[in-house]
């Protein structure tokens, strides 16, 4: 079904090609090459919902992904406190550009993102938990988001 409607598609628009002694791979295969191109990005991006997902995580953030101060661990608070205190902080990663590398916050240019640990207790490293921030002033953001499965999720910082 995919397939006739991209052949059908496909066939109707005008391809130029520079005449040559021998026939290139494209004017052998003729528009099958566009077809099957089409076909298999379809494929890898469409029909796998990988559109899907991102589109979900970021409506999610905007409505049932959230969470209160008040429902925060206690380092959660504590760390959301010294943000706006502008410091001091405990690990040197602490206010550092977080580059959102996994998409599933709001996009936004780069520097706009910053990232602060969240202590775990009984944890040797600096463990899953992260407040991330994000604003032109660090000391003042637009919003904080919260994960404790290090980046796979993130759930908006609410009064």
């Amino acid at each position: 079904m995919v397939y006739e409607a991209v052949k059908k598609a496909v066939s109707s628009a005008p391809v130029k090609l520079k005449a040559k002694a021998t026939p290139s791979f494209m004017q052998k295969c003729g528009h099958d090459w566009w077809m099957l191109l089409l076909v298999a990005t379809l494929v890898l991006f469409g029909l796998t919902g990988q559109a899907g997902v991102m589109a979900k995580s970021l409506s999610d953030l905007d409505s049932a992904a959230t969470v209160s101060m008040s429902a925060l661990p206690t380092q959660g608070r504590e760390v959301l406190a010294l943000v706006y205190q502008g410091g001091p902080f405990k690990y040197d990663k602490d206010g550092t550009v977080f580059g959102n590398r996994e998409r599933l916050l709001p996009s936004n240019s780069r520097g706009y993102y910053r990232e602060y640990t969240v202590k775990t207790p009984r944890e040797k490293t600096r463990g899953a938990r992260r407040i991330i921030c994000g604003g032109v002033k660090p000391t003042t953001p637009d919003a904080c988001y919260y994960t404790d499965d290090h980046y796979a999720s993130f759930r908006k910082i609410v009064q």
